[in-house]
């Protein structure tokens, strides 16, 4: 169990919640809100005092403002966690603030990241024959409400060319022979090429009906995002909506995680319901599910985009 901080009586709070921003230098004459650069810091650690006094001093140190800070201390775990947004004066660049950073980092043992918030993180969707993800991203994407820039779509059909085509994006058919662990390898590593040439950050599987290889799953540990048709841990496999119809289910549920080597055992991201009644149809479960996995996904891919989703262990701490 963590020991009470020393910063304050909640400044390290053992649950998350928003502190109040450290009092920072004011902004010289003519500097208005605008004309700050806005970064993102990120970070976990072994529980002990003096974590935010560290951080908020630092910030301050270096002309830095908090706009705004969560964190959250795990008893079970004795880990830390922690997203502070900041902001800089104009001109800053993230590689002088990230070299600052190093030793605080490294004398609280920190796993930690700083970005630029203006930064928009840039992704790849893969998706098979079900296209309701795919164009629930893309959408949200054009119209700026997910703050990502989509690199490409990957599929081992061709379903969605025309789709995809029409929002000007690269569209990449990828197929798979059924069986061939050779054509599966290979499908793998044109993947990888692509990540490696699009500075690629993020892998969404919207629909994509491949396993991944253990190999590929641990190449990219916390960078895919897989939606699962149903309320983990409940109905794996296929024909999802038609087992809740069998079992008279009330509620029906999509779930974002993360993807590892053990299928559908990732960290949950977000889990979303609607209720049912007993004469839905199983024509029926599937459209409300089509909704529930759009809508779920989208908020797993926004707070991994905003930098607000941190590991832990087999779970994840989500800071909205």
């Amino acid at each position: 169990m963590s020991k009470p901080h020393a910063d304050s009586a909640s400044a390290d709070s053992p649950s998350a919640q928003a502190s109040a921003p450290a009092e920072g230098p004011a902004p010289a004459d003519g500097g208005g809100e605008g004309e700050r650069e806005q970064y993102i810091l990120t970070l976990s650690c072994p529980d002990r005092q003096g974590i935010v006094h560290a951080v908020s001093s630092y910030l301050f140190m270096t002309g830095c403002n908090i706009e705004d800070s969560q964190q959250f201390g795990d008893h079970d775990t004795g880990l830390f966690f922690m997203r502070v947004h900041f902001s800089a004066d104009e001109g800053v660049p993230v590689e002088k603030l990230r070299a600052s950073f190093t030793a605080i980092g490294d004398s609280f043992q920190m796993d930690w990241q700083m970005h630029h918030a203006a930064q928009r993180m840039r992704v790849v969707l893969m998706v098979s024959k079900f296209g309701h993800c795919l164009n629930d991203l893309l959408f949200r994407a054009r119209s700026g409400a997910l703050p990502v820039d989509i690199a490409a779509v990957v599929s081992n059909h061709t379903d969605f060319a025309e789709l995809v085509g029409s929002y000007g994006l690269p569209f990449h058919h990828v197929p798979v022979e059924r069986g061939s662990e050779e054509s599966k390898q290979e499908a793998e590593a044109r993947l990888l090429r692509l990540i490696e040439e699009e500075d690629v950050e993020l892998v969404v599987l919207a629909r994509y009906m491949q396993v991944l290889s253990d190999n590929l799953c641990k190449q990219l540990p916390g960078r895919i995002i897989n939606i699962h048709h149903s309320f983990l841990p409940s109905f794996k496999g296929a024909r999802p909506y038609h087992q809740a119809h069998a079992r008279g289910v009330k509620l029906i549920g999509a779930t974002a995680h993360y993807v590892t080597a053990a299928l559908d055992e990732g960290p949950i991201i977000e889990q979303e319901v609607e209720r049912v009644g007993h004469e839905a149809t199983p024509a029926q479960l599937v459209a409300v599910g089509r909704d529930v996995e759009c809508q779920a996904l989208a908020r797993a891919v926004k707070w991994h985009s905003e930098h607000r989703v941190l590991l832990n262990g087999h779970r994840t701490v989500v800071f909205t």
